[in-house]
């Protein structure tokens, strides 16, 4: 099973949830959204449009959104 991780560096929920995967000993890909644009992309698409980090991924399709109800709001500049 295919697990990534996108959130930001500077949102507290996206560290508590990396540290959470690290625990179980998960295995996962992370993207920083504020500074990867294609990973922005990629997690708008896969949450329909939702802004909220941090966003587990597995197979394609998000299992959660935000940590223990709590999640960060991703603001970027629009085209």
């Amino acid at each position: 099973m295919a697990t990534e991780l996108y959130g930001t560096t500077s949102c507290p929920y996206t560290q508590e949830l990396r540290e959470w995967l690290e625990w179980k000993r998960r295995e996962f890909l992370e993207y920083d959204v504020e500074n990867d644009p294609d990973a922005l992309t990629r997690m708008l698409t896969i949450t329909g449009g939702r802004r909220t980090v941090p966003v587990l991924v597995e197979d394609g399709h998000a299992v959660q959104i935000g940590w223990q109800g709590r999640g960060c709001v991703i603001h970027t500049p629009q085209s």
